[in-house]
């Protein structure tokens, strides 16, 4: 996809931009002023503040270079990241590929939850399973379009899950209730609606003698909407071309037929039976459609003819095959424009005005709807919920249905978790946050940053098996506790602590001395000692200081020796080593030891 992009990038500054380097000529104060006043707000901002934001477009070489560190996963494989933290990945079912993600460390374990869609026709369903035991979910799955379309619904199916689910008291079968109900195929059937009502104005449209043009850029999508047209061209017996122009359009077919791994159980169950997974196969076969890398292919020049379907990037309207072919089309009352909603019609359509050519918008599902958020944390049931926040009065601004992904800012460290975060808005509070739920929910949005503290206030360390089996355990007095004493080596390997036995003990065969603990009673200790032949006396004093209270212990027979107990210290003075000895021996039976 970034590919692309370059190649409709260098293409549009072949036809339309400078060949010198340096500040453009649209760039120009001059030229800016002459723009109507949309233009002039997205490329200066409504302050004029935004114009020095502009960057060049990455490279070619630096697509390249940017791959060269992506790390490639499959779907629940593990990565491990300097051995403290584990990140795997999980089908989203928006897209083919699309995903989810865990990332687990010693403190804590977050999810990550994309666009989403429970069941889909092309991709594998979103794998939600695998987000259970996450301490943490960071949410980011709330398109403008979703939140608007859904505030107000109150009287949705969920709500009666909610109520029953109060009155269950088996739990298994309450999860049991919420996930039939997540998976339910009403939205499915709302899709297939959407695409062919899409195929039957395309038809009208090619009948009219006019041409059909997709800019869309969802690859499940186009694939869904080539094989609606194939039955809906084949029902009113018109044999008219399909074109897919894009410099990735060969590779992405071909990309399709060869990861069953990663579709919806049907597209597999075709795969096992000898079917072709997708329609575009077929439709290829009989040269109904054809792939191109660009509109001025030589191949492409050869064969063309309209009217016809083409499908084509960019969503934008700004660069790519789009252009040239809208600017050709665009007087033409029978052709037909597809577009995403999540566009602003008005201003992308501007340059190519007046504009006689039709424009449908359709919006596609992109998300889980609001009221299925409340459902799917009740399974997740995690401690904390982190929700990216929008700006309600600027929706026009978001691309459509996730031509672009959220990218959050986030850091895992040993003490803290740290977001964009500001204060969690009560419109998404009403719908996301579950009733009485024990989760705390946190809304993010640029350049606010909030710490989050772990809920383990201490990780958990594996021992291996042969340290385990060398450990002697001590029970303390008047405690349900058992104490042992052990030493290895502290690793840290796939996000946990792991404690080995270290190559120092293995060599080692001496016993270690005794460790001890517990507070000195000199009564007891006299006792000990007099079992020994040695003579003294106790008593109750203050210490050589005069600030704190001290018990000595005066030892005169066989040689003089003071032991002086302290609150916090012990104190044992002899000159007679044999003496010293024998206390040492006498104060070890008194005390507790390991």
């Amino acid at each position: 996809m970034m590919d692309d992009l370059v190649t409709m990038h260098m293409e549009f500054r072949q036809f339309y931009g400078p060949e010198e380097s340096g500040l453009l000529q649209w760039m120009k104060w001059e030229e800016l002023e002459m723009l109507p006043l949309a233009f002039r707000e997205r490329i200066l901002g409504k302050d004029g503040s935004e114009l020095g934001g502009w960057m060049p477009l990455y490279s070619a070489a630096d697509v390249k270079s940017c791959m060269q560190r992506v790390q490639v996963l499959k779907y629940a494989e593990e990565a491990c990241n300097n051995g403290s933290i584990t990140i795997k990945a999980f089908s989203s079912g928006l897209e083919i590929g699309s995903c989810n993600w865990t990332i687990s460390s010693p403190k804590a374990n977050i999810g990550h939850i994309s666009s989403s869609i429970f069941q889909s026709e092309t991709a594998m369903d979103f794998n939600y399973h695998a987000l259970q035991g996450c301490d943490g979910i960071i949410y980011s799955d709330n398109s403008a379009r979703n939140i608007l379309g859904n505030m107000e619904d109150e009287n949705c199916h969920f709500a009666s899950v909610n109520n029953d689910l109060s009155i269950k008291s088996d739990i298994d079968k309450s999860w049991e209730v919420i996930g039939e109900a997540l998976l339910n195929a009403d939205e499915q059937s709302e899709e297939m609606e959407k695409l062919a009502f899409i195929s039957s104005c395309a038809v009208d449209s090619v009948e009219a003698g006019g041409s059909v043009l997709v800019p869309i850029g969802r690859l499940g999508i186009v694939l869904q909407l080539l094989e609606q047209l194939s039955l809906s061209l084949k029902s009113s017996n018109l044999k008219v071309p399909i074109y897919v122009i894009s410099t990735v359009a060969e590779e992405l077919m071909a990309f399709t037929n060869i990861i069953p791994e990663w579709l919806c159980k049907l597209r597999q169950e075709k795969l096992y039976s000898g079917e072709p997974l997708f329609a575009h196969v077929e439709l290829t076969r009989e040269k109904r459609l054809h792939t191109f890398p660009a509109v001025h292919s030589l191949e492409l020049l050869k064969i063309w003819q309209e009217p016809c379907i083409v499908f084509c990037p960019h969503w934008s309207l700004r660069l790519g095959p789009v252009v040239h072919l809208l600017r050709r089309w665009c007087r033409d009352q029978n052709s037909l424009l597809v577009m995403e909603e999540g566009v602003d019609a008005e201003l992308a359509l501007l340059p190519f005005k007046p504009m006689a050519m039709k424009a449908l918008q359709c919006s596609f599902l992109s998300g889980i709807k609001l009221q299925k958020v409340q459902p799917l944390l009740k399974i997740l049931q995690p401690d904390f919920v982190v929700v990216i926040t929008f700006d309600l009065t600027n929706l026009h601004s978001y691309p459509p249905s996730n031509a672009y992904t959220n990218i959050i800012s986030f850091c895992i460290s040993c003490c803290f978790f740290v977001f964009h975060c500001k204060q969690f808005p009560e419109y998404l509070r009403r719908h996301i946050g579950p009733p009485n739920s024990s989760s705390s929910f946190l809304g993010y949005s640029e350049n606010q940053t909030l710490r989050m503290p772990n809920r383990k206030e201490l990780p958990e360390l594996y021992i291996s098996m042969d340290l385990a089996t060398q450990l002697s355990w001590t029970k303390l007095d008047h405690k349900d506790t058992s104490i042992a004493r052990l030493k290895g080596e502290l690793v840290m390997e796939h996000g946990k602590h792991l404690l080995l036995p270290g190559n120092e003990q293995a060599i080692s065969s001496n016993p270690r001395p005794l460790l001890h603990w517990g507070a000195m009673d000199l009564e007891s200790l006299l006792a000990a000692l007099q079992k020994m032949g040695i003579k003294g006396s106790v008593e109750q004093g203050m210490s050589d200081a005069g600030s704190e209270i001290a018990s000595v212990l005066h030892i005169i027979e066989p040689s003089k020796a003071l032991i002086e107990v302290k609150a916090t210290t012990t104190v044992i003075s002899t000159s007679d080593a044999s003496l010293a000895s024998l206390i040492s021996e006498a104060v070890n039976t008194i005390l507790n030891s390991i």
